[in-house]
């Protein structure tokens, strides 16, 4: 099956309120428009910072906010006025889902606790993305992708003995939000076999911790610990793409039968008998020895000579791939991974699709960002508001719009039935 409108996207009628801003938030609800979600993205009067960054063809229409809130629909409330909020709550009266990254005091200041929303929405899911956990005495400070890879232990990590170092993607935010989209399935699952409502909070520095010590806790997992934290393999000096002859290749030799194979490749079958690399225990133990020897091998051969040998012998090998190169890999073009969107206003995109398939079915295709506050008065419509509302609310500033001869309609629908 391959046409994408035989299989309803499975968030297909899902509505969710996104009061998020920067990456982490608009990551889970990008994915959750991706996923069939009808996203009513609420920005502040002068919009989602990452509208300004990189240039655009338009002004507050940068290229990353035009790949990380693709599929939204906007509108611009000034949630310091109460009849900005009000609106917000007469939103949030057909809305599944709330999602928000701002700081818990914030929320409480504005009447958006979770606490107070499920009283007024109690099937509503409540979903906060803070930088800490509300229940320790971090919770009220501020937090961004950089100071959270320093407090989680990644940066550390990363630097090994040296200085600590900063993985160069945002991968907090990134790892955050796809943690934030699955606590927000569950809980809509929840919902939908109770009727009750749920909170559900994110937080950054748990999550990352979570996230680092998976493999990084090591002896630490026994109480008492039966080591130090740390996983040998990955902290290897050695462990990076090596260099061959032409090139750099990824390579990682890992079973016994792969580890076999690879010294009978370099003809070196002695070590296939070395007590300290016949088993995963000592190869861990003496990994760095290993890998200085693939260091040393690699450059022997071109790029395509191991790729060809390293591939028949069932060892993972792949080249080294910058951003750019992504665009002309011959798998990512055969599976579709890029589509090209045609924007009204910015003209056309190329997006990544979302990564699944749903029973062999790509997802439906996708309407562009939205510009800042486009799909305001349509929104407000859909939830109530009379014309005489809707132009009181433009007419104080409690909603920006922009001009009505640059609103245009007919751009590309996506997800949920309730995304016009």
């Amino acid at each position: 099956m391959n046409a994408s409108e035989a299989v309803p996207p499975p968030l297909d009628g899902v509505r969710v309120i996104d009061l998020t801003t920067t990456f982490m938030g608009p990551y889970a609800t990008m994915l959750m428009a991706r996923m069939g979600a009808d996203v009513v993205k609420v920005e502040a009067p002068t919009g989602d910072v990452v509208r300004y960054i990189g240039r655009g063809r338009h002004p507050g229409m940068g290229p990353i906010f035009l790949s990380v809130n693709h599929g939204k629909r906007s509108i611009a409330l000034d949630l310091k006025r109460p009849d900005a909020r009000e609106a917000l709550h007469r939103l949030l009266e057909g809305a599944d889902v709330f999602v928000t990254n701002l700081r818990p005091a914030a929320l409480a200041g504005l009447g958006l606790s979770a606490d107070e929303l499920l009283v007024a929405h109690p099937r509503l899911v409540c979903a906060a993305l803070p930088g800490f956990g509300g229940g320790g005495p971090y919770r009220d400070r501020a937090a961004y992708d950089d100071v959270v890879q320093a407090a989680c232990g990644i940066a550390d990590v990363q630097g090994g003995a040296g200085e600590p170092v900063y993985v160069r993607t945002v991968v907090a935010d990134k790892t955050v939000a796809l943690m934030g989209l699955a606590a927000i399935n569950a809980a809509l699952l929840g919902v939908q076999r109770t009727g009750r409502g749920r909170s559900v909070e994110i937080p950054m520095f748990e999550t990352m911790v979570s996230f680092t010590l998976l493999e990084q806790q090591n002896a630490r997992v026994l109480d008492p610990p039966a080591g130090p934290a740390g996983y040998a393999r990955t902290s290897s000096p050695h462990r990076r793409p090596y260099a061959t002859s032409d090139g750099h290749l990824g390579v990682v030799v890992y079973t016994d039968r792969q580890w076999l194979s690879f010294f009978a490749l370099i003809d070196r079958p002695d070590l296939a008998r070395d007590e300290r690399f016949s088993t995963i225990t000592g190869r861990t133990e003496h990994i760095d020895e290993l890998y200085a020897l693939l260091a040393e091998v690699l450059p022997t051969r071109s790029s395509a000579e191991w790729i060809a040998v390293l591939g028949a012998a069932g060892i993972p090998v792949q080249p080294v791939l910058g951003p750019d190169d992504l665009f002309d890999d011959p798998h990512l073009a055969a599976v579709g991974m890029f589509e090209g969107v045609e924007h009204p206003d910015e003209g056309a995109l190329v997006l990544p699709r979302l990564p699944v398939t749903v029973d062999g079915a790509l997802p439906a295709r996708v309407r562009g960002a939205p510009r800042l506050g486009e799909h305001g008065p349509a929104v407000l419509a859909e939830a109530g508001f009379d014309e005489h509302e809707i132009t009181a609310l433009a007419g104080s500033g409690a909603m920006v719009v922009p001009d009505r001869e640059e609103v245009r309609d007919g751009d590309q629908a996506v997800g949920g039935a309730r995304a016009e």
